[in-house]
């Protein structure tokens, strides 16, 4: 890879590093803080379609089942994390890597859908990062934290790889068309995320107007 702009092109990922580099950015993505800029869902779109055009010779069930597992391992990790680090991550400061607003956005998200936001979480951007910290950080029930992750983690792949596989097998020539795809498919997600931050900006400014009266 010659710059930093290359890791938003899955791929030019899966061409260089092929499953190694989709199982390390999925752990990442879904584990660890600053992972949230990697493109998950791209990236699993694209090496569904690259199994079935061979570009990527992986057999397309060993390529969704090592996916779900390094999705559970990520959780686990993000899990283990917000557990050790508790309401200090809410002091944490801003920066190039990580941001409070994105916590507190997935906490609204937390909020609204309960432990089902560990499951549809897996399909949003930040969300997807942020779910599982937070669910370390309120300590979720660990048997119930296991059965989500583990449906998830089962359910993303499958969706999210299959998806690009059969694009491939319907439209053979989607390679050509894969940057115009993936924008798609980019703004696809971004939207139900981009509406979690809305109302959650929404929420945060009626509260604050309700202070100010009682005040």
């Amino acid at each position: 890879m010659e710059s930093f702009w290359d890791l938003f092109q899955p791929e030019l990922l899966i061409r260089y590093g092929g499953l190694a580099i989709i199982l390390t950015i999925v752990y990442v993505e879904n584990g660890l803080f600053f992972g949230f800029f990697l493109p998950g869902d791209s990236l699993l779109f694209t090496a569904g379609l690259l199994c079935y055009l061979d570009v990527l010779d992986v057999d397309l069930a060993v390529l969704i089942t090592t996916i779900g597992i390094a999705a559970i391992l990520g959780y686990y990790t993000g899990y283990y994390f917000g557990y050790k680090t508790g309401q200090a991550l809410y002091k944490r400061k801003d920066s190039l890597f990580f941001k409070k607003s994105y916590i507190h956005n997935a906490e609204h998200f937390y909020k609204k859908y309960g432990g089902m936001a560990l499951i549809l979480g897996r399909f949003l951007p930040i969300i997807r990062t942020f779910a599982p910290i937070l669910a370390g950080v309120v300590k979720v029930n660990q048997r119930t934290f296991f059965l989500y992750n583990i449906a998830g983690a089962v359910l993303w792949p499958c969706v999210v790889v299959t998806a690009g596989y059969y694009v491939g097998y319907a439209f053979p020539q989607a390679l050509n068309y894969l940057n115009y795809i993936i924008i798609g498919f980019v703004v696809v997600t971004a939207i139900p995320v981009i509406n979690n931050i809305r109302e959650y900006n929404k929420k945060k400014k009626v509260n604050a107007s309700h202070t100010e009266v009682k005040e």
